[in-house]
């Protein structure tokens, strides 16, 4: 494996997602779980409407009246798929995921925006998704649906320049919160765990693997919960899932933001590219960056019962600005 900053899905794909030999593995464990939002549960595709994709601004072209266009590739044209691989016919254009937890803040990886010239160049938009059986992905949508960055509010990366890594761990977590242009109508903040996530808890994450329309994928569990700042797990996600927040699957709040991985493709005898498989327990597994290690940022959600108006936060919680990151590795960043 190299290491990889998931940056743009275009001309450069090939260079931005590492194919390996197809001697080299056989990023899907398991069965492959990704689902389009229209095969999804109700209770997911609510979840799934607070998710975003991330876009150049280059990539959104304005319609009129009042709606845009996003600039996309068939996903099958630009990787050389194999004919049977899976959504092979969809678009691609997206070059990460990041999920609304308060009403302007966008939360994501750290890797996926790093400066304010990244901020003033990148769109965020809801509705990149198969919405119907049968049909095409949703890529020209309401100009309403679509966000710019004010400001990156907070952000970690380990290994640059001032990050420390713990003792003993070579990699930690990798986030950023992203202020949008203007609050959010449409679509609500999700929740977060404000606890801690424990070895083999049911999971599942949302997002847009290799710069796709949305896909969910459970059948997940978490493998390592001992690291600083991360947890390591076998979920089904690839370059272009970096931001997409991993879900509880029992209470449906989001337990953290996927990171990186392992390999995403291979190269198959015939010549043409294939996704990359492991055993349900194998391969390096695919790393989360723990919401402890940012929640102290978030604010807490107030909601209302038929009795009172509550907040739901942890008091005991400490901010993580001092918490270590990693180092590049030699993983796949998603």
């Amino acid at each position: 494996m190299k290491n990889m900053i998931k940056t743009t899905l275009s001309a450069a794909i090939l260079v931005a997602l590492p194919i390996l030999t197809f001697a080299a593995g056989r990023s899907i464990y398991g069965a492959d779980n990704r689902l389009d939002f229209f095969e999804s549960a109700a209770d997911m595709q609510t979840l799934s409407d607070s998710v975003v994709s991330f876009w150049k601004s280059a990539d959104i072209e304005t319609l009129n009246p009042g709606g845009v266009q996003l600039k996309t590739e068939k996903f099958g044209d630009a990787m050389s798929l194999c004919p049977a691989e899976k959504f092979r016919e969809q678009p691609i254009g997206a070059f990460c995921s990041g999920s609304l937890v308060g009403e302007d803040l966008i939360m994501t990886a750290g890797h996926c925006v790093k400066t304010a010239e990244d901020c003033a160049n990148i769109k965020l938009v809801f509705g990149f998704a198969v919405k119907q059986a049968g049909a095409e992905a949703v890529t020209a949508m309401p100009a309403s649906e679509v966000y710019g960055c004010s400001k990156i509010v907070k952000r970690f990366l380990g290994g640059e320049p001032g990050s420390v890594n713990p003792a003993g761990q070579k990699l930690g977590p990798d986030y950023a919160l992203i202020q949008l242009d203007r609050k959010v109508t449409g679509h609500k903040p999700l929740e977060i765990n404000r606890g801690n996530i424990a070895k083999g808890a049911k999971i599942f994450v949302i997002g847009h693997p290799v710069g796709l329309p949305l896909k969910v994928a459970g059948g997940a569990s978490v493998r390592d919960a001992s690291k600083v700042g991360y947890f390591v797990a076998d979920l089904d996600t690839f370059g272009g899932n970096s931001g997409s927040p991993v879900f509880n699957a029992s209470t449906k709040k989001i337990e953290g933001i996927l990171v990186r991985g392992d390999t995403d493709f291979v190269q198959s005898p015939a010549g043409c590219t294939t996704m990359a498989t492991y055993e349900q327990t194998g391969g390096r597994g695919e790393d989360v960056t723990k919401i402890s290690a940012l929640s102290a940022f978030i604010p807490a959600l107030a909601r209302k019962s038929a009795n009172k108006d509550y907040v739901n936060v942890d008091s005991s919680e400490l901010a993580p600005g001092s918490i270590p990151a990693r180092d590049a590795g030699q993983v796949r960043f998603q």
